[in-house]
């Protein structure tokens, strides 16, 4: 099996090129074989990075749309070894940047050397824990970093007194919240992102992608504007909701008009610099 792996871009990999759409999707929903499906349609349609969210019983930064995906992926029988399963086999078809979004307590009863061993083996670049304080963060950072595999922290319009810090030891990306709340879709964000990312651009140069409630290629566009990145979960896990294990047109049409509407922003953008 090693042998057949392709070697995983890494998150940087996934900025190179301009501005990146990440879409999530929760895996086991409907089922794993399904999430594999969905992840490589995604891919040939234009996602730079993809989150893969690791289903638990009390995901409290969720709305309901994520909520009701984690159960119906925890009902199918999704574990954490399937889901590195199919990862591993996963690898097997694709380079692509691939990062866990996931809840302190599954990686803690998982063993933080074991999962992040994991993560290595078989490639993936970084782990969002949404629970996991800022403060707290060294408990598994350094676990990770030995393992290759970035913490992404994540940056919330409540943090102003602490976005510096933040943002100075940030790995991998940068994971700004637009909303106060859960997540799910949006019809208007009115956040004063472009404070944060100001704030961010100040102390570090890493990559910051803006997430939660965005779901037109509008709102793309508008957040392509300011972030590095375009973050997109609840409006492809709604798709695959009504459509099941028949959901990779839908996701592969949905995909292609965001990255496009985010690339022409960013063909905009340089060519008012030139």
């Amino acid at each position: 099996m090693e042998e057949r792996m392709k070697k995983a871009k890494t998150i940087r990999d996934a900025f190179a090129n301009g501005k990146a759409f990440i879409p999530f999707i929760t895996a086991g929903d409907p089922d794993l074989e399904s999430t594999r499906s969905f992840i490589l349609a995604m891919e040939k349609a234009g996602a730079d990075l993809i989150e893969i969210g690791i289903p638990f019983s009390d995901p409290i930064a969720e709305g309901v749309v994520i909520q009701e995906a984690d159960i119906r992926a925890l009902a199918s029988g999704t574990t954490t070894d399937k889901i590195f399963k199919m990862v591993e086999e996963l690898r097997e078809e694709t380079d692509m940047p691939l990062v866990f979004m996931g809840y302190l307590n599954p990686v803690f009863y998982y063993g933080y050397e074991r999962f992040f061993a994991r993560c290595e083996e078989v490639g993936i670049s970084g782990v969002i824990i949404p629970d996991l304080p800022f403060e707290e963060k060294d408990e598994c950072v350094d676990i990770a970093a030995a393992h290759g595999v970035d913490v992404i922290s994540m940056i919330a319009p409540t943090s102003e007194d602490r976005i510096m810090a933040i943002a100075k030891e940030a790995r991998g990306f940068l994971y700004v919240v637009s909303s106060m709340g859960v997540t799910g879709v949006r019809s208007e964000i009115r956040t004063d992102l472009k404070s944060i990312l100001t704030a961010i651009r100040a102390a570090s140069d890493i990559p910051a992608g803006i997430g939660f409630g965005i779901n037109t290629p509008e709102q793309a566009a508008q957040m392509a504007q300011l972030a590095d990145g375009v973050i997109v979960g609840s409006a492809i896990v709604r798709m695959i909701a009504e459509h099941g294990k028949d959901s990779a047109p839908f996701i592969s049409e949905y995909v292609k008009q965001m990255k496009d509407a985010i690339r022409e922003t960013d063909e905009r953008g340089k060519e008012e610099i030139r």
